[in-house]
């Protein structure tokens, strides 16, 4: 199926979904709430990896000024670093995994 056909058949459902021909599928899901991180358990999760701050930066995508701000208590991580932080404690092994660190 070229890229066109693709496009007109999910205009062509849209359409019929939107006559009332056709039911969308729908999943439903739970996602849990972000959690927030003191201090201290960032500085635990970094060093739990044996990192430096500088490498813990580029590994979250942030400047090492940031994580200085986390671990000082001066800033809080918001939104999606909060949410990666809480998948780096439960998974550690993520980062080998992901290919984003060498053993």
């Amino acid at each position: 199926m070229s890229v066109y056909e693709s496009i007109l058949k999910g205009l062509n459902e849209a359409i019929e979904y939107e006559k009332g021909n056709v039911q969308a599928r729908t999943a439903k899901c739970t996602v849990s709430p972000v959690p927030d991180f003191s201090s201290e358990e960032i500085k635990d999760i970094r060093l739990g990896f044996g990192m430096t701050q500088v490498t813990f930066a580029e590994v979250m995508g942030v400047s090492v000024k940031t994580v200085e701000a986390w671990e000082s208590g001066t800033n809080k991580p918001i939104g999606a670093a909060r949410r990666f932080l809480s998948v780096l404690k439960a998974d550690p092994k993520l980062l080998v995994k992901n290919n984003i660190i060498s053993a």
